[in-house]
Order: structure tokens, then sequence, then C-alpha cells
């Protein structure tokens, strides 16, 4: 294989800017097809962005012989069933987020990975950008030393824009998305705290309100095997937006926001504060990774393994036993 020929399932809004147009700019890489269920959007979305195939048939993409790759950009909800058939057809898979519903989703879908040869990495894009990036290099710098604790605090109110806009609200609907706007936007964060400090040791049972219009209210914490404690709280009714997250070491912290472009790194004697700027396809550099990945390059930028521990995480928060 010397080129990864991509196929979308689920051509909506992630795909027209944060993803889509980003498998046509990497190298060794391209787009030859599409799939949505809307014979009209689908069509328009190839036509604008000089794709050569459209469909609407899953199964009729999943199974050209031309395409090697999938990436699949659906409701969690039809995410298993899609890699499944993908895996049988022998096409690597680009998964979105959340990788599946729940806990026995996952132990489903990695059981059948590794039975397999085929390779699949998940969405877990901001593990890529650069801020996220810097993160990791400060923390294994040891710039604030010795890390005892990270505390996640996301909240928003009716009127913020941290979740994506839709006209059938699907996201607070668990049938499809597994859960509220928690499931939606805390597997990039609850993913990253796992990337930067390692095997997870105990996951203390959280706290859920699901009776409120907005979605939901979600607190837990997490134990980790080098000795961090983290701690999370995402409220979806909230009256004033707050998205922040504070690592704490020996010898000061480090500061950021998930949805903004700086880190605060403060110790005893200085502060210093780091600006990024994301690419416009903002999975590019995930993107990058996953075809070298493909293409036996590298290793897996971010495996199935990985985010089932983040899946069985954000189960016991919202009490899914």
């Amino acid at each position: 294989m010397r080129n990864i020929n991509w196929g979308i399932i689920g051509c909506g809004d992630v795909a027209e800017i944060k993803s889509g147009p980003a498998f046509q700019k990497v190298q060794n890489s391209s787009l030859i097809s599409v799939m949505r269920r809307n014979e009209e959007k689908v069509k328009d979305f190839a036509a604008r962005h000089h794709v050569p195939n459209y469909t609407t048939s899953a199964s009729e993409l999943i199974n050209d012989k031309k395409v090697n790759a999938v990436y699949i950009s659906t409701p969690p909800s039809s995410h298993l069933n899609y890699t499944k058939q993908a895996i049988q057809a022998g096409k690597n898979v680009y998964l979105e987020k959340p990788m599946v519903l729940n806990s026995k989703e996952a132990d489903e879908l990695l059981g059948i990975v590794n039975q397999s040869n085929v390779k699949v990495t998940v969405a877990h894009y901001r593990r890529n950008l650069p801020l996220f990036i810097k993160v990791k290099e400060l923390l294994e710098a040891n710039a604030i030393g010795k890390v005892s604790s990270a505390e996640i605090d996301i909240a928003q109110s009716q009127n913020a824009n941290l979740i994506a806009k839709t006209d059938e609200n699907w996201r607070l609907n668990p049938e499809i998305s597994g859960g509220g706007y928690f499931h939606d936007i805390a597997p990039h964060q609850i993913d990253l705290m796992c990337h930067y400090f390692g095997e997870v040791t105990k996951i203390n049972k959280g706290y859920i309100d699901n009776n409120i219009s907005t979605g939901d209210v979600v607190r837990g914490e997490v134990a980790f095997k080098n000795g961090v404690h983290f701690k999370g709280s995402w409220d979806f009714a909230a009256s004033k937006d707050r998205d922040r997250c504070i690592i704490t070491g020996e010898k000061g912290t480090i500061s950021f926001s998930f949805y903004s472009d700086e880190i605060s790194v403060e110790t005893s004697d200085k502060t210093e504060t780091f600006k990024f700027e994301n690419p416009k396809h903002v999975q590019q550099p995930m993107i990058e990774q996953v075809v070298s990945y493909f293409l036996g390059e590298n290793e897996n930028p971010c495996s199935v393994e990985e985010v089932a521990v983040v899946t069985k995480i954000m189960d016991s928060f919202c009490g899914i036993e």
C-alpha cells in the first residue's frame, strides 16, 4: 500500500471543515468517495470538495475495491456496526469520537480489532494540536516538578457554543449519542488526561444529574498509577461559561483552556505564557499520523485499547455499570 484512498461515511458538519479537506491535503492520501443517506446533500458535498464518487449506501462505499481506508463520521450509535463492516471488508478505519456508545461496545470492538489484521485509529485529534503537544512537552520537561493533581472545570450556558448545533439535536438522545452533551465533548478532555498521565488505577463513581433541559451535570475522579489525582466537572446548565484545566505540581501550575489558544505556566520565580494557532482543518495533524500508521511508518496515534479506558471512565462518571 503506497497511498491511502479514503471513503467517508457521514459527510456532515465535522467532515465539512475539521476533517474532510485534510484527507486531500495530506501526503500519500486521497479522498475518493463519500457517503450520506441524503442524496442531495452527499452529491453537493462531493461537488464542492472535488470528490469523484458519492453514494447513499455505506455498504457500497465499504466494499468499493478502490477504497482502502474508511473514515466513520456518523453519530456514535452506528460506529460499532460500520467499523465491524469495514473490518470484515479488510479496510483500515479512522473512527470519530465518542468511539462507541458504552464500555460493552468498546470491549466488543477491542476484541474484534485484536483478532484482525485491520488497523483502527480513534479521532482524538487534540493530542496532535500545538497547544496540547506543548502541555505534554512541559510535563515531560518537569516544568512544574512532580505533578500531584489535574482538574477540569467545564461549564456552558445555553448561549455558549462549545457544542455543535445541528437541525436534529441527536446529542441529547442517549440511544444515538450514548448520553448528553457530556458524551460529545468530554471524550477529548478525558483522553488528554490519560494521554498525559498514563495508566489508570482507580475510577471513583461519579455524579450525574439528567434533570435539566440542556444536558447533563457530570462530576468524577480518577487516580493514575503515577500518583496524579484527576477531578473533572461538566455543567451544561450553568449561568456563566467556564473552560479551564489546571495541572498542579510541586513547583507550580500549568493552566489552559480546551477552546482557547493559550497556556500559562506559573512557578515561584516566573510566569510564562505560550500562544498557539490551530490549523484551518484541525484534524489534519492527526490524519497525517493516521496515514503514516496505515502505511506502516509509525505507531498507532490513538488506539481502540486506549479509548476503551476513556469509555470506561465516562461510564463510571455517569453511573453506568
